[in-house]
């Protein structure tokens, strides 16, 4: 069969063509999602206890954790149990939320007169789930759940290749039966040496949500450069722009004397900072990169006098954008 070899080209191009508009509009609605929900991590994770004093004992006299709020018993109207798959015959339900430490927080939810099934899911059953806790020394850890009673399923395993290369492992069982695990991966995981896009969060390095852009020196003198701009522009909708462009949603710029959340805030405190001093504008002096961490000497002044005011600001930069902004302002000699 003859091969016509410019339809070939053209439709190679189309499909490249094709195949590149699906990759832009995927990433686009992929950023616009997370944008719209506005969801930025895991707050807790929820499971039921057929006791709920046993549960809380359980996770802080064994695990160490500490109980904090308490709702119930709540009693649960018809509408509410078919809505949310309660059987019609089971009575009021008790929360318990627990902090656990560096990390998601466990709600325990315990129902009265629990029509439910009693039986634990399979392992490879749809809906199965399980809570890893992370330890310095899983051996140690083992060792402490086993005087305490605490059923271990099995002896630890060591990773020995592939992305998760290092970690280690084991499950254990609550009291009540629900299936838990200890992990431990002190010196990193096989796949963080490639220097990936993006590295998994870790409760040993709470603050470590880094992509390889996060490195970037030239890209991290932009931000900080930006963050001049921002702090500069008097337009509150291109500095709003600016804001949301180069600051976390929920960045933190901590002073001596206050500590501002989130973009609103900190625009709030630049726009009574500029009304306090129309004629003045903010300029570097210095600045010096260290991986996604940078700090900034600035000047704050007027066009005669452009130093009335120094300082130094120290700057987190995770995802491409301002996390934390640590201010340091110069006490007058």
């Amino acid at each position: 069969m003859k091969t016509n070899h410019k339809s070939n080209q053209k439709l190679q191009t189309s499909a490249i063509a094709l195949l590149n508009l699906v990759f832009f509009f995927s990433t686009s609605e992929k950023t616009a999602a997370q944008n719209n929900a506005g969801i930025i991590g895991v707050d807790h994770v929820g499971i039921n206890v057929p006791d709920l004093n046993k549960g809380i004992t359980f996770f802080s006299d064994v695990l160490g954790f500490t109980p904090v709020t308490q709702l119930g018993p709540i009693p649960l109207d018809a509408g509410w149990k078919e809505a949310n798959h309660i059987n019609k015959g089971t009575g009021a339900v008790t929360i318990k939320m627990i902090n656990a430490g560096t990390g998601a927080s466990i709600e325990l939810f315990s129902y009265e007169d629990n029509k439910g099934s009693l039986v634990h899911p399979n392992s490879d059953d749809i809906g199965a789930s399980h809570i890893a806790f992370y330890t310095a020394d899983i051996n140690a850890a083992v060792k402490y759940l086993k005087a305490k009673g605490v059923k271990i399923l099995g002896e630890p395993f060591l990773t020995p290749s592939g992305d998760t290369a290092g970690e280690s492992w084991v499950y254990f069982e609550t009291p009540w039966g629900s299936k838990m695990e200890l992990v431990s991966y002190p010196n990193g995981k096989g796949y963080e040496k490639s220097n990936p896009k993006t590295v998994l969060w870790s409760p040993k390095n709470p603050s470590v949500k880094r992509t390889a852009a996060d490195l970037d020196s030239k890209k991290n003198n932009e931000i900080v450069e930006n963050h001049l701009k921002i702090w500069n522009e008097k337009d509150e909708t291109k500095r709003n722009a600016l804001l949301n462009q180069f600051y976390a949603a929920d960045v933190e710029m901590v002073d001596r004397h206050f500590i501002a959340v989130g973009s609103d805030e900190i625009s709030k405190f630049i726009v009574e900072l500029q009304k306090k001093n129309p004629d003045f504008r903010f300029s570097a002096n210095l600045l010096e990169t260290n991986h996604n961490i940078v700090r900034l000497y600035w000047h704050f002044g007027s066009k005669e006098k452009p130093a009335v005011v120094s300082g130094m600001d120290l700057f987190v930069i995770e995802n491409g954008k301002v996390q934390k902004l640590y201010v340091f302002v110069d006490e007058k000699k």
